[in-house]
This record gives structure tokens, sequence and C-alpha cells, in this order.
């Protein structure tokens, strides 16, 4: 899983993780995010296994595409584990808007 739309990440870069106040692409939660015809497919992970935010995240990426991709007809959002999410997946905007230096674990 590593197709990524320009335009569903572009629509993902709306859906913010709540408890971080950053959004999901910058923090490397999307593993997926492809068309195919009118339907978008997504593949998000959360930053530990039993976030319960998980079912938030879907939602928002499901009404995030709707509202910013024309052309889609339908939104399939599933959970990915693998690989698990680590620290290293986020961007150097997000790790610079977190506090944390480049190349160092929290």
């Amino acid at each position: 899983m590593n197709e990524l739309d320009p335009d569903l990440l572009f629509a993902l870069r709306r859906v913010f993780d709540p408890e971080l106040g950053l959004n999901v692409v910058d923090l490397g939660l999307v593993y997926e995010a492809r068309r195919e015809g009118d339907v978008a497919h997504v593949a998000i992970t959360t930053t530990t296994p039993a976030c319960p935010l998980h079912e938030t995240l879907t939602e928002n990426a499901r009404a995030a595409i709707e509202a910013a991709v024309p052309g889609i007809r339908e939104v399939r959002v599933v959970r990915a584990f693998e690989p698990p999410w680590t620290p290293e997946r986020m961007s150097d905007e997000a790790k610079q808007q977190l506090g944390w230096q480049k190349g160092t674990d929290r």
C-alpha cells in the first residue's frame, strides 16, 4: 500500500488528529490514497493500535474527500496496521510543530 493520489492527499490535509492538532498526511498516517474510477480508496493508521479516534479519523477522511475531490462517488477507508506507525513517518514540518528535533525519538 503506497499509492498516493495528490488530489486525495490535498483533501486529507484537512483531516486533523484531534489530540495532536496536526493533519493526518503530515503525521504519516496515510498509507494509501488512490482512485479507481469514481471510488477513492484510503488506508490510514493511528499512532497507537488502541487509538480511540480511528472512527473519527475515518469519518473525517471520508467527508474531506467527498467535499474536495470532484467525481468521487464513494470513499472507502480502511485501517492499516502494517507497517506499524513510527515517528519517522512524520514530515519534518510535523516534527517541528511538535517541537521535536529531526532524527530524535520521543
